[in-house]
């Protein structure tokens, strides 16, 4: 996550998608994974949905307040991080790697990761926002690894107890693609009993959220889900794995 996207559709959907959630009785923890903001490209201009009245029905309250933040031009995650938006444990520590070498880009990390689990502990899901989603083998170890989230980083929210979340940027790839990746994850052995669930976000902006799911969360879960697809919001999600028959 960059400020500069704050408020963007990909906001919508996340905020949209875990609002349903807290509605369904799960308390809610947000790692932002902010990054300092990029200027080599124009992302994060995504934002036409708040002038469309379809995109309003999903969830007007929250259509409402990310239009107020755009137009009054607050496009920083600490004007999202409110009640009013979501009620949630926020961790909006920056991951700023810029000229670090990479020994000290190893420690760093460690010691806000370490500081982000402190933070997140006790919530029963998790949602981690990285730039990118899951880390690809050509940025482990490199200044862009501060872009992804790590295996085992969605393990050890899971071991606290947390179903986790984790935004998957749509790249060049199909959707079983992601999936394939999902279901690697789900082999791991520090990852026991968990399960999956993968819903894509088809509009403009194309994204995945990937769930990493504790077994006492399950049903609940699900049935949230569930409910959110036959919602207007149904228009716009689609749930890709598990397939159903």
């Amino acid at each position: 996550m960059q400020n500069r996207y704050a408020g963007d559709i990909g906001d919508y959907s996340k905020l949209g998608l875990l609002r349903t959630l807290h509605l369904a009785g799960f308390s809610i923890g947000l790692n932002w994974y902010l990054t300092p903001d990029e200027t080599h490209n124009s992302d994060g201009r995504h934002v036409n949905y708040l002038y469309q009245d379809e995109y309003r029905a999903c969830d007007p309250a929250l259509w409402t307040a990310l239009g107020s933040l755009v137009k009054l031009d607050n496009r920083e995650v600490r004007y999202m991080e409110s009640d009013d938006i979501l009620q949630a444990t926020f961790f909006s520590d920056c991951l700023d790697f810029r000229r670090k070498k990479k020994a000290k880009r190893i420690e760093l990390r460690s010691e806000w990761f370490a500081k982000s689990l402190d933070v997140m502990a006790g919530n029963e899901i998790v949602c981690v926002d990285p730039d990118n989603g899951l880390v690809v083998s050509s940025a482990k170890g490199k200044p862009k690894e501060n872009k992804y989230v790590l295996p085992e980083e969605l393990a050890s929210y899971y071991a606290q107890g947390s179903t986790v979340v984790y935004y998957q940027h749509k790249a060049r790839y199909k959707d079983e693609h992601y999936i394939g990746q999902l279901e690697e994850l789900l082999r791991r052995e520090d990852l026991p009993s968990v399960s999956g669930m993968v819903l894509k976000f088809e509009k403009v902006s194309q994204r995945y959220y990937m769930f990493l799911i504790q077994p006492k969360h399950k049903k609940t879960l699900e049935k949230a889900v569930k409910g959110m697809l036959a919602t207007a919001w149904g228009d716009y999600f689609r749930q890709l794995y598990p397939v159903k028959a």
